[in-house]
């Protein structure tokens, strides 16, 4: 099993940031989780990845990213992404085994399954406050041209955003999955645009990268050809849910005493099923009414 890693550089000059991510094996989490369609296994593992690539950026320990993508007629429905900020992330899809088609060239679809048009958001919540939420058109659903316009419009700095998500032809698993991010610095000059746009122009696929076994080091040293490279972090990242029996007793608390007793159904008990993790908690009645107790004894 490969590890994913994710790895930020910035160019000598302090000109360019570069921040690349291998993601396979969280990608291919994420599809056994929710049993994705192919269309929705890439939807997702593109918004997880950069999700994970924007979590890395977060310079708080407890900070975290979402980003949600909900397109208009969309097939996915909303396609949600969450990162802290050591890139771990968790995700979901509201409808996971949307139809898929494919381009005449064989590749996936990914934008008529998202949809074209709509709505990207990103709250960036930094655990002492009101989060700072973005908001976008999204401008064609293939999610990272959508990234690349949402730094432009809401943060307006130059950006290249490259992701991939490469499944199996015939059992449709996610053999590979990756991302770039190129993000021109204030201290960018003319000659900093032509050698960069040159070099993206010249880029191969994220997968196709990935699966000439280049590192993400590699990756980034060929964005930045030509630049002087210094490496800023290199560290792991998975699919990890914070999910807890706890905060589910913790969502239960907000609730009067009746609609606590009204979660058991008719088997006598209330499931409480996690989003991103398809992880179950269960709690019986006579839990419920613990649960009950110990909200007015706190």
């Amino acid at each position: 099993m490969r590890q994913d890693k994710i790895l930020r550089c910035i160019t000598s000059d302090g000109a360019v940031m570069a921040c690349a991510a291998d993601t396979s094996d969280l990608c291919f989490k994420a599809e056994k989780t929710h049993l994705t369609s192919p269309a929705a296994t890439a939807a997702l593992g593109r918004l997880l990845t950069a999700a994970s690539i924007m979590g890395a950026q977060l310079k708080q320990q407890d900070a975290s990213i979402t980003l949600r993508i909900k397109g208009d007629n969309s097939e996915t429905g909303a396609v949600i992404a969450v990162s802290d900020s050591q890139g771990n992330v968790r995700g979901y899809v509201q409808n996971p085994d949307c139809p898929t088609e494919y381009y005449e060239n064989g590749k996936l679809n990914v934008g008529k399954a998202v949809g074209k048009t709509g709505i990207l958001n990103v709250m960036r919540d930094y655990g002492t406050g009101e989060p700072y939420v973005g908001q976008v058109p999204l401008v064609s659903g293939e999610i990272a041209e959508d990234i690349t316009n949402y730094y432009a419009t809401s943060e307006q700095i130059p950006t290249v955003c490259a992701l991939g998500v490469l499944l199996d032809k015939e059992d449709h698993e996610v053999l590979l999955a990756g991302g770039l991010l190129i993000q021109l610095l204030p201290g960018a000059d003319d000659s900093t645009i032509d050698k960069l746009e040159k070099n993206v122009s010249e880029l191969e696929p994220m997968t196709t990268m990935l699966a000439k076994g280049m590192s993400i080091q590699e990756i980034c040293e060929t964005a930045l050809k030509g630049f002087e490279v210094e490496v800023l972090d290199e560290m792991p990242i998975r699919y990890a849910c914070s999910c807890s029996r706890d905060k589910v007793i913790d969502a239960f608390v907000t609730l009067s005493d009746d609609e606590i007793r009204s979660l058991a159904d008719e088997k006598g008990y209330a499931e409480a099923i996690c989003h991103f993790c398809k992880k179950k908690h269960r709690f019986s009645k006579l839990q419920l009414e613990q649960i009950i107790k110990n909200k007015h004894e706190s």
